[in-house]
């Protein structure tokens, strides 16, 4: 039978399922992560790791997208109904639901492995034909659910940090093992790495099940062109008035906003390369014979480069103000969610490529793909490479039931098995004596 570090595939497999069907039953969305984190931050203790948590983890003034205080509380009060250590829960009072585990081997350099741990505000599929509803473990937190393999991902991370730290005289460098929040919306990543998630990382790797590997077996060594975003909501506050009888007393936010939706999609194309730009959501008024006195709207824009996304920033806020002038209301703007553009090192794509041909699984390896999309792990790898490191985006295929995202998604389970054995071996490959 084989093995991977000291445990076999059989044992690798048995807690794989575990942790992966025990998050998939209790998911939460970004920031409210508290059950999740406090088992993660249970184990990791219990293997010897140094864990920042709470505060240390996230800077406050970088979260994006946070949930008000009462839906925070009411969701760590669920987390501890639901099995979660309180004393653990109290230090993520405010949504600081993320955490990285340090394990010391001594000189050498830091790689650091991200996972993230949050879950999609979708409602799950309770029929029997959906896998984890027939076998009992589908989501019971309700408007909730891993529709994007992030329980995977952290069930991947738990088992990854047992064999590295029962391994830990092999090693010679620093392992750093960051369990982020709030990868949906991309809002986690800048809040950890202002606090310090990245201090001194010389490598760091993140990894996809499914996605563009789209089946099992297939393997995609490195990703590029993740696309910059910003996530901006806006509110437009007017003057009510009676429609009819003194239409010229009211100021209509419903008109700024129309007036804003229309001009931010005008934004011209950029030479340098590829923008979007999204009006998502537009609500405004109170009834039909009232001048519209409120309207909110949802907005992104991305580009291929951070420059190119900075451009259609500056351009939309630009137009968000315009329009408040153009009707003579007030305006509020924040932003919601923001990451950096990203691209692999291409050294990194090679040392996947060498470990993952010794394994014969994977059956179909591309080299590189274009992600076309955005991902918050663009922000930590790009920072990591600004500093002078090297990083890499893997996407480990695994045959899905239904695309990410939706209500019947889930995913072959034996994939984590090689997502875990190839992070293995990309790290023994980094920081083997």
């Amino acid at each position: 039978m084989n093995s991977i570090g000291y445990l076999t595939e059989e044992q690798i497999v048995t807690e794989l399922l575990t942790y992966r069907r025990e998050f998939h039953r209790y998911p939460e969305s970004g920031w409210t992560e508290f059950r999740t984190t406090a088992a993660i931050v249970k184990r990791l203790t219990e293997l010897g790791y140094h864990i920042t948590m709470g505060e240390q983890a996230t800077r406050k003034a970088e979260m994006m997208g946070v949930p008000d205080a009462n839906t925070l509380s009411r969701h760590q009060e669920r987390a501890i109904a639901q099995g979660a250590d309180a004393a653990i829960v109290a230090q993520m009072t405010g949504g600081h639901t993320g955490l990285w585990a340090d394990l010391n081997c001594g000189d050498g350099p830091t790689i650091a492995l991200r996972f993230d741990i949050d879950a999609n505000d979708i409602t799950e599929a309770r029929d029997s034909t959906h896998r984890p509803a027939k076998e009992g473990f589908a989501s019971e937190n309700q408007g909730v659910m891993h529709a994007c393999g992030h329980d995977g991902h952290a069930a991947v991370g738990l088992v990854l940090a047992e064999l590295l730290a029962k391994d830990k005289s092999r090693w010679q460098g620093n392992i750093r093992l960051i369990f982020q929040p709030a990868e949906e919306g991309v809002r986690g990543a800048r809040a950890m790495a202002a606090a310090g998630a990245l201090d001194n990382v010389d490598y760091i790797f993140g990894f996809h099940l499914g996605f563009q590997a789209e089946r099992t077996g297939v393997l995609v060594a490195s990703t590029g062109d993740f696309l910059a975003t910003t996530k901006l909501n806006v509110w437009y506050e007017g003057v009510p008035s009676h429609a009819g009888a003194y239409p010229e007393k009211g100021k209509n936010a419903l008109l700024a906003a129309c007036t804003a939706a229309l001009n931010l999609h005008a934004i011209p194309r950029h030479s340098g390369g590829a923008t979007r730009i999204t009006v998502g959501t537009l609500k405004a008024g109170q009834g039909r014979n009232i001048t519209p006195p409120n309207a909110y709207f949802e907005l992104e824009t991305r580009g291929v480069t951070s420059e190119l996304d900075e451009y259609m920033r500056l351009e939309a806020e630009r137009i968000i103000r315009a329009a408040a002038l153009t009707w003579d209301v007030q305006y509020r703007m924040e932003i919601a969610g923001g990451t950096k553009s990203g691209e692999s090192s291409p050294d990194m794509a090679e040392l996947v490529e060498r470990e993952a041909a010794s394994m014969p699984v994977f059956t179909a390896v591309r080299k590189r793909s274009s992600f076309g999309a955005s991902e918050d792990f663009a922000h930590f790898m790009s920072t990591v490479q600004e500093r002078g490191g090297r990083g890499g985006y893997i996407q480990v295929g695994a045959d899905l039931a239904s695309g990410h995202h939706t209500s019947r998604f889930d995913f072959d389970e034996c994939s984590m098995l090689h997502a875990t054995e190839l992070l293995y071996k990309v790290t023994k490959a980094v920081l083997a004596k």
